[in-house]
């Protein structure tokens, strides 16, 4: 490594500039282009990203499904978000920071949170209901090349594993980009998942950092990130060699032999103001890792990989969200989830744009704070999930008049179906376009959305959209594999391969990605496990899940991990958990167990007491994220002659809707059992 200065490098980037491919304004051609001329539009946008080498091939489809895009081309995401903007923006902003978290009355009952700012590094702007740090595109190459020279000086080498169990704070995004620049695969854990998820991904990724905080914050509630750390190192077979910790000067804490303090080291790595060179990567090289909820209880390692990441995500802020460079985006999302890789972190800084991360919830200090943050940074495109603005929508509406939101020319929303009366109340209040728009973990970018960079396919209410470009789907029925008429429900499928920046595989399990994803009759179909309808227009509509994933204000969590927890109970027999409809979240877990001895809960105190140990298991092995919205104890579960519990008639009875064609059942009487243990709660 080289210790030269900021300003010097600026000088350095490269001299190859932007070509933005030329395009007519009508999308119905660039999709059929991108369909039927994959290579060829493929290697106009791959035009947008800088190349240390050119590609040699756009697309390599010998071995489908596992498609490898721009292969033999070198380039470094990190290179793309930071570097390649310092001639141009390296006073613009790169990313703004705000937590509503962070107040008066925190600072004063921890007052060691002002020397941590300090220790950071970077000026801070205190408000009555927020938090600021402005942090400008020249900084974060500083920033971002002290973060990596802390890795580089522990070890950390191309190839490696790193997990990242981090709140909402600067500090997480200097570690993704870090991990980027020299080549390590990071893997960001929702700070929602408890020290058992934490174990399982440090285990299957075999991580050999782990980078967290001494605590974080939500509602007020102080989270010991720290000590769930520790838990899930003491849980872990494969035990990580350090563990570096951003202190927030929040919750103290005992040191521990694998313990790093990231201040200290960052004000080595600042004195010598050193610069780490980035490490080109082939395009195929995977860049991160981001377990996703599967019907087993096993997370799924989603693999993403370096270039088609770059080009999909870059080629995305223009065609899907018209995000211009010097715009401002403000994707609210936790990093813990691909909302908040993609569209945080990754993609407004591939295209030039400043982004907002928030420390927050949508209604504290007030119900106002989103439009004040809007106002204030002047937010020209928003993106959430539809539960934060139906927490909004509940509270007094003068919130959404006493702030100026005149800069917001589109609202973007995915995770979840949107109701038309959250997209109608938003559309009253705004004037601006309203957006439902598709995709999952596994695409990393829309599969289906609403364009307004484009006039030719107005936007309809009551749909996430139309096919992406790249993305040949359709629905078919499940059994043939034929398209389906429309009107006539099937599932949504997308022919391989997959456009770039999807996951290219299972990390280190081909045999998974294949069962999980192409296991159709057709084994060239993706299936993405949603059932959908074709409307006349060509617009797609959402019905729901095929298998038993649920999706708790737009996260995704399998019923499988949740029962196996449960099942841990040494008083449960058995159980089922499904997901019921939430008017706020979408869905919620709710868990029928059935017990070694049903006279434990013939008492109102037995009751309670399990009850509450259940849901205590749940949330100890999986965060208050899993926890079942209600316990109910039947006498038995309806199964199949097979021995299959009908989970599908136990969530119609819960929803109140008829259950079907029963014929299969082994137990009628279960089915009874299941209506009592309702009306017992």
């Amino acid at each position: 490594m080289s210790a030269q200065t900021a300003t010097a490098v600026t000088n350095q980037t490269s001299t190859q500039t932007f070509q933005k491919p030329t395009t007519t304004q009508n999308f119905a051609d660039i999709y059929q282009s991108s369909i039927e001329n994959k290579e060829q539009f493929w290697a106009e946008q791959a035009k947008r990203i800088y190349w240390h080498k050119e590609p040699e091939q756009i697309l390599d489809d010998s071995n489908l499904p596992f498609a490898q895009w721009f292969v033999g081309g070198e380039t470094n995401l990190c290179y793309n978000c930071v570097d390649r903007h310092l001639e141009e923006r390296a006073e613009q902003d790169a990313f703004i920071w705000l937590s509503s978290e962070i107040n008066q009355e925190l600072i004063e009952t921890y007052p060691a949170v002002i020397d941590a700012f300090k220790d950071l590094g970077n000026n801070v702007e205190f408000y009555t209901d927020y938090t600021k740090r402005r942090l400008t595109y020249n900084d974060l190459y500083k920033e971002v090349n002290y973060f990596a020279d802390v890795l580089k000086r522990h070890g950390i080498e191309k190839g490696d594993r790193v997990i990242i169990y981090m709140p909402m704070i600067l500090e997480a995004a200097y570690a993704m980009l870090a991990c980027a620049r020299i080549g390590a695969v990071h893997s960001v854990v929702f700070g929602g998942f408890a020290a058992h998820n934490l174990a399982i991904r440090m285990d299957d990724a075999e991580a050999k950092m782990v980078i967290t905080v001494d605590a974080g914050l939500r509602g007020g509630k102080v989270i010991n990130y720290k000590s769930l750390v520790n838990q899930g190192i003491e849980q872990a077979a494969v035990k990580p060699e350090h563990v570096l910790v951003v202190n927030r000067g929040i919750l103290p804490f005992e040191v521990k032999e694998l313990d790093v303090d990231y201040a200290t080291e960052r004000r080595i790595s600042c004195e010598a103001n050193v610069i780490v060179e980035p490490v080109w990567l082939e395009s195929n090289t995977p860049s991160y890792l981001l377990y996703t909820s599967g019907t087993t209880g096993t997370p799924k390692g989603v693999q993403r990989d370096t270039g088609g990441h770059a080009v999909a995500l870059t080629t995305s802020m223009d065609y899907i969200y018209d995000g211009k460079a010097g715009e401002t985006f403000w994707a609210i999302s936790d990093i813990g989830w691909a909302v908040g890789h993609s569209y945080t972190i990754y993609a407004p800084l591939l295209a030039g744009m400043t982004s907002i991360i928030y420390e927050g919830l949508p209604h504290q200090p007030n119900p106002g704070i989103w439009w004040r943050i809007v106002e204030a940074n002047k937010v020209n495109i928003l993106f959430t999930a539809p539960t934060g603005v139906r927490m909004l929508k509940k509270q007094d509406e003068t919130w959404m008049t006493r702030y100026d939101v005149s800069s917001v020319k589109s609202f973007f929303l995915a995770g979840e179906p949107l109701d038309e009366s959250t997209a109608s109340w938003l559309t009253k209040h705004l004037g601006v376009p309203i957006l439902d728009h598709y995709w999952q973990t596994e695409s990393g970018w829309p599969i289906l959305s609403n364009t307004p960079r484009f006039n030719d396919k107005p936007h309809k209410q009551g749909s996430p959209g139309y096919p992406m470009y790249g993305y040949d789907a359709q629905v078919i029925n499940e059994e043939t594999g034929e398209p389906c008429k429309a009107g006539e429900k099937g599932l949504l499928a997308i022919r391989a391969p997959l456009p770039p920046g999807c996951l290219t595989t299972v990390w280190r399990n081909d045999k998974r990605f294949i069962d999980s994803y192409f296991s159709l009759a057709d084994s060239n179909q993706y299936s993405t496990s949603d059932y959908a309808v074709v409307d006349e227009d060509g617009y797609f509509h959402i019905l729901g899940r095929t298998d038993d994933v649920i999706n708790v204000a737009g996260h995704r969590l399998g019923t499988q991990e949740i029962e196996e927890a449960i099942s841990r109970h040494a008083e449960v027999a058995e159980c089922a958990v499904v997901g019921i409809q939430d008017e706020l979240k979408g869905e919620l877990p709710i868990a029928f167990c059935v017990l070694k001895d049903y006279e434990l809960v013939a008492t109102t105190e037995n009751r309670f007491r399990l009850e509450q140990q259940v849901i205590g298991a749940v949330v100890k092995s999986l965060g208050g994220i899993a926890r079942p919205a209600a316990i109910y104890f039947p006498q038995a579960l309806p199964k199949t002659r097979s021995g299959k519990i009908l989970r599908r008639a136990i969530r119609a009875l819960a929803e109140n809707k008829p259950t079907g064609d029963m014929s299969t059942l082994d137990n009628p009487t279960a089915i009874d059992a299941v209506k009592q243990s309702m009306k017992d709660y």
